[in-house]
């Protein structure tokens, strides 16, 4: 199912499909932190107001603001 990484709940797991709207240079970022489409993550944990999102991929933690991760397509698995 294709969603957006801000709907992901914590335990969730997904995979990276790809971007939307979200500028070159961030996308860049997030690419060059593993986040290239086809990478499996896990949602570890959501702050309690939601944002940072702390996500389990490649083996290490990375957390991430949900507003500049939004355009993140996501399939969740």
């Amino acid at each position: 199912m294709n969603v957006f990484f801000n709907q992901l709940q914590t335990g969730d797991h997904a995979r990276v499909n790809g971007f939307k709207d979200v500028p070159e240079s961030y996308r860049n970022r997030l690419m060059s932190l593993g986040l290239t489409p086809g990478t499996t993550f896990l949602v570890q944990h959501r702050a309690p107001l939601g944002d940072p999102i702390a996500i389990l991929v490649r083996g290490f933690r990375l957390s991430l603001r949900s507003h500049e991760a939004k355009g993140m397509l996501v399939d969740r698995l």
